[in-house]
């Protein structure tokens, strides 16, 4: 089976040494999406619900390039900067409009920082192509 590397239509977007998703077969392995704008900007800074609404978009961007969906999603791995009770319900809830019904595997873990300083949230999703139909 070959390798297909997924990329998002942004100006950051192949400048480090990673892919931003990789599809074998039906698998679909996407990497940790922060809240960047296509600039490589983050978005809503001291946000929790825009920034995680915004990496949920970026998940379901490199989904699409799979040809994925996010019905499709069976594990999500979430790192956030904070987890107290605010800061998680407010992420749970934004988390809730994207995956409504039959939500993926999920892991949440807080840690000390992301990449970018401003980030405070970053999600990792696996997908099998034609789960969710």
């Amino acid at each position: 089976m070959a390798k297909e590397i997924l990329g998002l239509d942004a100006e950051w977007d192949g400048k480090m040494h990673f892919s931003q998703g990789v599809k074998v077969g039906t698998m679909v392995f996407v990497s940790g999406q922060g809240a960047l704008d296509a600039k490589g900007d983050v978005v809503g800074p001291g946000d929790i619900e825009a920034q995680t609404r915004r990496a949920l978009q970026n998940v379901e961007a490199v989904l699409r390039r799979a040809g994925a969906t996010l019905r499709d999603v069976v594990k999500v791995t979430t790192f956030l900067t904070q987890r107290s009770s605010g800061t998680v319900s407010r992420y749970d809830r934004v988390f809730g409009e994207f995956f409504p019904t039959r939500c993926p595997a999920s892991t949440l873990v807080e840690v000390k920082s992301l990449v970018l300083r401003d980030m405070m949230v970053e999600i990792e999703a696996v997908a099998i192509v034609g789960a969710g139909a």
